[in-house]
């Protein structure tokens, strides 16, 4: 049985690890960073498939001291690349982290690129070549506490370029934080939800995703199945995982609807959900005027916030905010998510949150608010 890791934001940990033992995987353990568990390599494809939060699934390879470059280089050395890659392949190397002797990211994927490149020299006689672009494996390097840990990526590319965005609005978010939003706040597909504030559609379609039980990875090509070492077996399996997968899309779930009051979100947001291919009503609407979902359901929003106004912005956004609380008082029965990015929108809305959680949206702390409207 191996141990895998996949990747997570800041703040969505405990998250992945429920999301991960919902897809019966084992010895499921939240860590910083991300969550471990353990299986098969059948186990992993499933993360692969079905993880809306994990931003990669990697196979871990070697744990090492590294103190310098000649110990990075070493242990990278002493890795069996020849499983895994071959000269008719292309690789890249990503590293994160650092330490006090290794402070840049890439002088420490050049020294591990090197070990890769004189292992299969040394071993097969030739050399693979590096493609930045399109590899066919990605290695991952992290740094940390005088240690490097080296591992494969199953995906390739990042999970949660899921493949539907084409067109983007200031300050897009994750699909994958917007995943974990959702979780978060218990919605699961099963009552309505809006979106009144929806930029380019991420938390709509990624809401739209879950009420039809679509697996947001089933139609994207996983970089494993470039590995040297990914056989046949693998393969029937993982057509059988995704085939499995498209069986299970539900039809005729609750409404997802996204509004904006700006033309250009509109515009934006219709053109992913028509990639996407799912069923969002998108309309052009001012979230002041927000009507209450039939049934109850879940409102869920990232409103703008400081860094994403114009100088004197402020003083505007908390009158804005101010309205929203006035407006959405009579949201009875619904649930409301918001993503706050500062203090404005709590202390404007004028309700008491149910609950708080603090996310990372990349490099900005943020809290998730959730309310029960009674």
């Amino acid at each position: 049985m191996t141990v895998f890791f996949a990747t997570a934001s800041a703040g969505t940990e405990d998250l992945l690890a429920d999301e991960l033992r919902s897809l019966g995987l084992r010895g499921v353990r939240a860590a910083r960073g991300g969550v471990r568990f353990a299986g098969d390599i059948g186990d992993a494809l499933r993360a692969c498939l079905w993880s809306r939060i994990a931003m990669r699934v990697l196979l871990p390879l070697a744990d090492f001291a590294a103190s310098d470059a000649d110990a990075l280089y070493a242990g990278a050395r002493d890795v069996r690349w020849e499983e895994h890659l071959d000269e008719s392949l292309t690789f890249v190397v990503d590293a994160v982290g650092r330490t006090e002797a290794l402070g840049h990211t890439h002088y420490t994927a050049l020294k591990v690129k090197d070990a890769v490149v004189d292992v299969l020299r040394d071993r097969r006689g030739a050399r693979p070549s590096v493609n930045v672009e399109d590899p066919d494996v990605r290695i991952v390097t992290h740094l940390a506490n005088g240690r490097a840990q080296l591992a494969l990526d199953l995906a390739g590319e990042p999970l949660f370029k899921r493949g539907w965005r084409l067109a983007r609005t200031e300050a897009t978010l994750k699909e994958t934080l917007a995943a974990a939003i959702l979780r978060a706040c218990g919605y699961d597909g099963t009552r309505p939800l809006i979106d009144p504030m929806c930029g380019s559609g991420t938390l709509a379609i990624e809401a739209g995703l879950i009420a039809q039980h679509h697996a947001p990875g089933v139609h994207r090509k996983l970089g494993v199945e470039r590995w040297a070492s990914f056989d046949a077996v693998q393969r029937a399996e993982l057509r059988g995982l995704r085939e499995e997968a498209r069986r299970g899309v539900r039809r005729g779930a609750p409404p997802v609807i996204a509004c904006d009051r700006d033309p250009e979100a509109v515009r934006a947001t219709r053109a992913n959900v028509k990639r996407a291919g799912l069923p969002i009503d998108v309309r052009q609407a001012d979230a002041r005027e927000l009507a209450p979902l039939d049934p109850p359901g879940f409102v869920v929003v990232d409103p703008p916030w400081g860094r994403r106004l114009d100088g004197g912005g402020r003083r505007q956004l908390k009158t804005f905010f101010w309205q929203l609380g006035q407006a959405w008082r009579g949201l009875h029965g619904h649930r409301l998510a918001v993503l706050a990015g500062g203090p404005e929108f709590e202390s404007a809305f004028g309700v008491r949150p149910t609950s708080r959680r603090v996310l990372w949206n990349g490099p900005v702390r943020c809290v998730l608010l959730t309310y029960d409207l009674a």
